[in-house]
């Protein structure tokens, strides 16, 4: 039996060292964020190297759907899929894998905002992607019949191997004590971008300590501050190992 999972994610949420973690079971196929090219195709947001990424991707909705619901790579038990609630701005959402265990992946709004104002211009809450998290959140919870699974970062960083296993019991997963480490350096299922936004994970070996708070504009706290009731709520639910 194949396990697929969908792990939902705000941008700046150390996304990428849960896949990295992911892919070193030794049953676990990754993908890195197969919509992304759908949604900068589709939304116009001009983001570092869209065009290029646009080129390198398939970009359209229902066959990147059909394509996380088909063949694994690899032929492994496990798929960790990497998605971006904010990235979902066409006709399919998270009621299109009802057969995918659903988990949710959440990092407190400031400080996901200081990270992200690094990287990328921030103008508006859509781009961080809490409010449709919430909305997937309670959809696939109400679904299954008992809340899916969160867990935020700051725990992760604080505590991986506790936090890492209760998200594979949820998961319906073995744990792996692999999960803790990884190689530096690139990884043969990052998606182009990797080379504007990954530096910091192709550095590391595994998780570090929780970032500390640093003040960040006005204009960017106001977004963050949007953010925060989603957030709450959310942080309310998660595991904590």
């Amino acid at each position: 039996m194949t396990i697929r999972i969908a792990m939902w994610s705000g941008p700046r949420n150390i996304s990428t060292a849960m896949m990295r973690s992911f892919s070193s079971r030794d049953d676990c196929a990754v993908s890195d964020e197969p919509f992304y090219g759908a949604y900068l195709k589709y939304s116009g947001e001009r983001q570092a190297m869209a065009d290029a990424v646009i080129a390198s991707m398939d970009c359209e909705w229902a066959s990147v759907a059909s394509a996380m619901r088909g063949s694994v790579p690899g032929d492994k038990p496990v798929w960790y899929q990497k998605h971006m609630p904010h990235h979902m701005v066409g006709p399919v959402d998270c009621d299109d894998f009802p057969d995918h265990a659903h988990a949710f992946l959440i990092r407190a709004p400031t400080l996901v905002v200081a990270s992200y104002i690094k990287k990328n211009d921030l103008h508006d809450a859509d781009q961080l992607g809490f409010a449709r998290m919430v909305n997937y959140h309670k959809r696939v919870s109400d679904r299954i019949g008992r809340p899916a699974p969160i867990v935020d970062s700051d725990d992760i960083l604080a505590n991986p191997a506790s936090v890492l296993e209760q998200l594979c019991i949820a998961l319906g997963i073995g744990w792996q004590p692999a999960m803790l480490q990884w190689p530096p350096g690139k990884h043969a299922a990052d998606g182009l971008w990797a080379a504007h936004w990954y530096q910091a994970v192709e550095a590391s070996t595994g998780f570090g300590p929780p970032a500390s708070l640093a003040p960040i504009p006005n204009a960017a706290q106001r977004i963050a501050d949007q953010c925060q009731a989603d957030y709450d709520y959310l942080h309310g639910l998660r595991l904590t190992g």
